[in-house]
């Protein structure tokens, strides 16, 4: 039985010894390339603003101005809601405004008539504000039918369809921000002591076949302890029309130890 137990344990070290040589020869590998800037470091496209938008209030969509991948510019209208109900609340509030100003100045006529006293004067004075106040609630309930792009850039999911009705808090759209697009990537943590921002990399994205210069813009104040990485963020000195949020590539950083 013992002999059997030691050729069974001579079998299991054999495969362990096996298996785990090829994974440390892959380390060291990878490891030497990441030195010499051969296989360099993987980095991802990203762009420099996203968002999803929510709808603010709830109610019925009128019209879906966007689709999918199509630019819009800032503060253009992307959604618009039913605002029938907050529209008609308006108009009642300006109508109470109307009244309520009405009754104040009437009693200060009859102030100066001594017909009214201060209190009720006051009181005409509040009610002129209340209905000034609901009037802005509800102006501002207007407001909110009326979705609009916070900056220039494109749609990258519609969550909603026309004739939908909707949730306070509900998801509408992802947007994507236009302009220069970032990365982000993963350096080995030896690199802490000489890596520095500004400082200037090549980028290969797989997508497209090219590659483009690209500058260190933030780097993370910790190093992860599990990989032995440190996150940085990148972005490209220029726009690419071909390239999109999502392509990935390889970073070349000439000099780096």
């Amino acid at each position: 039985m013992t002999n059997v137990f030691r050729q069974c344990f001579m079998v299991v070290a054999l495969v362990a010894g096996l298996v785990a040589a090829p994974m440390a020869a892959q380390a060291q590998a990878a490891d030497a390339a990441a030195r010499n800037g051969a296989g360099g470091v993987r980095v991802l496209v990203i762009p420099n603003g996203e968002t999803v938008l929510a709808s603010p209030v709830a109610g019925r969509i009128t019209a879906v101005n966007v689709g999918l991948g199509r630019p819009f510019r800032q503060g253009a209208v992307l959604i618009s809601l039913d605002c029938g109900e907050p529209e008609a609340r308006l108009a009642m509030a300006t109508a109470d405004i109307a009244s309520a100003t009405e009754e104040y100045e009437a009693k200060l006529r009859m102030q100066g008539l001594e017909q009214a006293s201060d209190v009720e004067v006051a009181l005409a004075a509040s009610a002129v504000a209340k209905a000034k106040a609901q009037a802005d609630l509800f102006k501002f309930q207007t407001s909110q039918c009326l979705i609009r792009a916070p900056w220039a850039g494109q749609t990258a999911k519609l969550h909603v369809r026309s004739h939908m009705t909707v949730t306070p808090g509900q998801p509408l759209l992802d947007l994507v921000r236009s302009g220069v697009l970032l990365l982000k990537l993963n350096v080995p943590s030896r690199w802490a002591t000489s890596l520095k921002n500004d400082q200037a990399f090549q980028v290969a994205v797989d997508e497209t076949g090219k590659t483009y210069p690209a500058r260190v813009q933030r780097i993370n104040s910790r190093v992860d302890p599990v990989s032995q990485t440190i996150e940085i963020e990148a972005t490209l000195l220029a726009r690419h029309a071909e390239l999109l949020p999502g392509m990935s590539g390889v970073a070349t950083f000439p000099g780096m130890p």
